[in-house]
């Protein structure tokens, strides 16, 4: 957003403090100043443009349209200038580009003046046309001043050039109340303790009583507040240089007075405006209503548009739309050089409405960006008197008819108490109260009841950003100055939490890289999410987190699992024949346990396709379960050296897999996508997913590492093959066989698994291998006969198995 340093001045004092002093008071009170760029009212402000007097003119002797002149400007002698004006003469006084001056004709390109020949005779500069100077159009022929400023003097001080100071305002979401200069102001009001000056309308009058425009709102809930006045026998033109210019240094074109009055009026108290073509409205009669689903509306832009039946639309009195209600105006409606009688709109529409329309059609303006914010509901009335007591100024016409107010229902303050002990808990720092108060009272805050240790505030509901304690003590903590609360020596905290020593954002990076390193293409996809999918994956649907004010279906709760967010995007890449993907993610998921809302940080991997492409010199190889598998291990070794437990993985979401285990905590969950899910997604390909528990891995990280020497003696390595029931899994044979010897077996591994004729039914054949090594001296056959032995026999007792010998 930006804001005019020369215009926000009209509104308060600020003793002459430079741009980048109330750059940085507005950056402390959270309106953060992201640029600061000067900006001239002529481009180059006629730096290099003097005023000059003609002294001689003759005709050149080789062009008859030409003109050889010599000037006074300011200097030792006079220069001659060949001018092709038909109007020049000596003894005027002139705007004179000297040599070396820049000028923009057109505003951006910029013309050289330099010394010159032409036809042979010398030219030392150039005797301007308005135009010439950015000033205007006309181009009949030069300037001719009425001064008696001396020569050599520098145009500008004749042309009276104003230069600005614009602030560029990165403005957050929540601050609807700053989108104006003087909302601006508001904020310097509360640091500098000086009051804002609001433009007076008590010269606002009825010139005449007669009925105008009848307003009927039908939908109170969409339009809680509708404000109008009639003004006729205007004159639609250019608006004057004062109001062009405060437009057009904020990079916006003007247009014609009547609109240009609503553009300026919105951007100095935050507050939209639509001046209808009164003569354009059927039936004298204004309703505010929603059309029936799939309206078509032609807006502004000469689009067609179809409407959503949510739409609020401001019609005739014949129900045909004129303008969608904060958004945009109709195509017919607006004002238009033959305008003469002009019905002027200020209202306060429900930001949820405005907010669903702008995004179904796509359109952002600077209305719409104020209305889905919400604005103040107060201010329709002092805007819309201001506004007319302008277009009276610039336009002339007369007020026509009371003023119009639908307001039924008005809005009340955000009433509310506060702790003053939580204000010293939050901030870290006690403030004396009468700063406190003083704080809140700058900021239109009243103090309605207060107590040793309470107060209860009034809010205005302008500032929908300050519902709740906490809003009150941001408030106060902006406005006394986060650089003014001192970091105490030794700091502390209401509550004990686990602080690991390793930085989580480097693990994270590195376990980035890792993926990457395998191929991996890390993607960010929205936290909002489709509402069905929580039953789809099996979740509990009463523990999705509902967002109130959603944008649509598709985007209603927040997500309770990474995956579905995560095949969607899979889904978009195979659609485009990219089917060989390898992707991961960090994000966070949600639910609503009971009243409390949980929030944790997760990690997936997705893996689909082929993992090895098609070459001469080898085959193509598909992904599967073990693929997915191994790099979530890998994952969690780069975390940490802990063993990793494996238990049988019960999920909707899968349609087989495994859990992994450190110290009994479930830190990940691996398999196959359920067919069920892809098949919803529109996803045909097997997809396998790694769900990793981001939080709960992190806190098995320990930097309490031992380290050993490596062994000076053999490992010793014997195989056996078991006969087992199919249900047992390897997890279970290896809690068997490490329980069974724990000193001597250093790993265990299967390296191939039978089913088949061979064995009976319901049975699985596994050749595993096991590696034996004794750290503090060389195994003998005795010692690992005896060990083989001692395994086999717990393998037949525990797991029935049936040793091959």
């Amino acid at each position: 957003m930006k804001i005019s340093l020369n215009w926000l001045k009209e509104y308060i004092e600020v003793d002459n403090k430079s741009a980048e002093t109330i750059s940085k008071l507005l950056t402390d009170t959270g309106l953060e100043v992201e640029g600061v760029a000067p900006f001239e009212q002529i481009k180059g402000g006629l730096e290099g443009v003097v005023i000059g007097e003609v002294l001689t003119c003759e005709k050149h002797p080789g062009a008859d349209k030409l003109n050889i002149t010599t000037v006074d400007i300011g200097e030792d002698n006079p220069v001659p200038i060949v001018c092709g004006a038909p109007n020049v003469a000596a003894g005027q006084k002139v705007a004179v580009a000297t040599v070396g001056c820049t000028l923009y004709p057109d505003g951006e390109n910029a013309f050289k003046i330099k010394k010159a020949k032409i036809r042979g005779e010398v030219s030392m500069g150039m005797i301007c046309a308005e135009d010439e100077l950015g000033l205007g159009d006309d181009h009949d022929g030069i300037l001719v001043l009425a001064t008696d400023l001396l020569n050599g003097t520098p145009a500008s001080k004749y042309f009276d050039i104003e230069n600005d100071t614009i602030l560029e305002i990165g403005l957050t979401p929540n601050r609807a109340d700053a989108t104006g200069h003087i909302g601006v102001a508001r904020d310097l009001k509360a640091v500098l303790g000086v009051e804002v000056k609001w433009p007076s309308v008590d010269a606002f009058k009825i010139d005449n009583r007669n009925a105008a425009i009848e307003v009927v709102v039908e939908d109170q809930k969409g339009c809680p507040r509708y404000s109008g006045v009639s003004i006729v026998d205007v004159e639609v033109k250019e608006s004057p240089d004062w109001l062009k210019m405060k437009l057009r240094s904020i990079g916006l074109s003007p247009i014609n007075n009547i609109v240009d009055v609503t553009n300026f009026v919105l951007h100095e108290v935050g507050q939209p405006l639509h001046a209808f073509d009164a003569d354009q409205i059927k039936g004298n009669k204004v309703v505010v209503k929603t059309l029936q689903e799939n309206t078509e509306f032609i807006t502004l832009d000469e689009e067609k548009r179809k409407l959503a039946s949510t739409d609020l639309m401001i019609c005739d009195g014949e129900n045909t739309g004129m303008c969608i209600g904060g958004v945009f105006g109709g195509v017919k409606s607006g004002v238009s050089d033959s305008t003469k009688n002009v019905f002027l709109e200020c209202a306060y529409f429900s930001p949820d409405y405005i907010r669903k329309t702008a995004r179904v059609h796509g359109l952002k303006t600077d209305a719409s960006f104020r209305y889905e914010r919400g604005t103040d509901p107060n201010i329709t009335v002092y805007a819309l008197k201001r506004a007319a007591m302008l277009i009276k100024q610039v336009a002339g016409g007369e007020i026509c008819g009371e003023v119009i107010d639908v307001y039924p229902n008005p809005i009340d303050n955000f009433t509310f108490e506060v702790k003053y002990r939580n204000i010293t808990r939050l901030i870290g720092k006690e403030i004396e109260k009468e700063r406190i108060h003083r704080i809140l009272t700058s900021l239109d805050i009243e103090i309605v009841e207060d107590s040793e240790t309470t107060f209860t505030v009034s809010v205005p509901p302008y500032r929908v950003d300050v519902t709740r304690e906490a809003d009150i003590i941001e408030e106060i903590l902006r406005i006394y100055g986060f650089n003014n609360v001192e970091t105490p020596p030794y700091n502390s905290a209401d509550f004990l939490a686990d602080f690991p020593k390793k930085d989580k954002h480097k693990t994270r990076n590195k376990v980035t890289q890792l993926l990457n390193s395998k191929g991996y293409f890390e993607i960010m996809t929205n936290s909002l999410t489709k509402p069905g999918y929580a039953e789809l994956g099996g979740y509990n649907v009463e523990e999705n987190v509902v967002i109130l004010n959603k944008l649509s279906e598709d985007l209603g709760v927040m997500r309770q699992s990474l995956l579905f967010t995560g095949l969607e995007v899979l889904a978009h890449n195979i659609n485009r024949k990219q089917k060989d993907i390898k992707l991961l993610e960090f994000g966070n998921t949600y639910k609503k346990v009971r009243n409390t809302y949980l929030e944790e940080e997760r990690m997936a991997i997705f893996l689909s396709g082929n993992i090895v492409q098609e070459h001469w010199s080898t085959k193509t190889k598909k992904a599967d379960y073990y693929d997915v598998l191994s790099d979530v291990l890998s994952i969690i070794k780069k975390i940490t050296p802990a063993n990793v437990a494996y238990q049988q993985l019960e999920s909707s979401l899968f349609e087989y897999g495994i859990g992994l285990m450190i110290d009994n905590v479930l830190v990940a969950n691996v398999g196959k996508v359920a067919s069920k899910i892809t098949k919803e997604i529109g996803i045909k390909q097997e997809i396998f997913f790694g769900d990793i528990h981001w939080d709960l891995l992190l806190k098995q990280v320990s930097d309490n590492i031992v380290f050993e020497e490596v062994s000076k003696f053999p490992e010793v390595r014997r195989d056996l093959s078991l006969v087992i029931d199919k249900n047992i899994t390897f997890e279970q044979v290896r809690k068997v066989a490490l329980a069974t010897e724990r000193n001597l077996l250093k790993q265990i591994n299967v390296f191939d698994v039978y089913e088949g004729e061979k064995i009976d039914e319901g049975k699985k054949a596994y050749a595993m291998s096991f590696l034996l090594e004794d750290k503090h001296k060389t195994l003998t056959d005795k010692v690992i006969d005896k060990t083989m032995n001692r395994l086999m026999v717990r393998f037949e007792l525990e797991l029935d198995a049936i040793i091959r010998k």
